[in-house]
């Protein structure tokens, strides 16, 4: 989907934000502007939330396996008897 940039003002923004970033166009002038701000907007959740989230990502993954060896299942891997 298209984003056209109907005011005067945000277009001149972006052309700003274009050349002070030396991106190439504006779309992609725009697209750093949002993916900083989106970072600085996840950073401010309070920390309750990133937690619940990080927390809510381990559940899925299911239960950890209390025999699992990580000393064993490396050297494995690498061949290390």
């Amino acid at each position: 989907m298209a984003l056209f940039i109907r005011d005067a003002e945000v277009d001149a923004l972006a052309e700003e934000v274009r050349k002070v970033t030396n991106a190439k166009t504006k779309t992609e002038a725009v697209r750093r502007a949002l993916e900083a701000q989106l970072a600085n907007a996840r950073r401010a959740l309070p920390l309750r939330e990133r937690l619940a989230r990080s927390k809510a990502l381990a559940d899925a993954m299911g239960p950890s396996d209390p025999t699992f060896d990580m000393k064993a299942y490396t050297n494995e891997m690498w061949g290390d008897d």
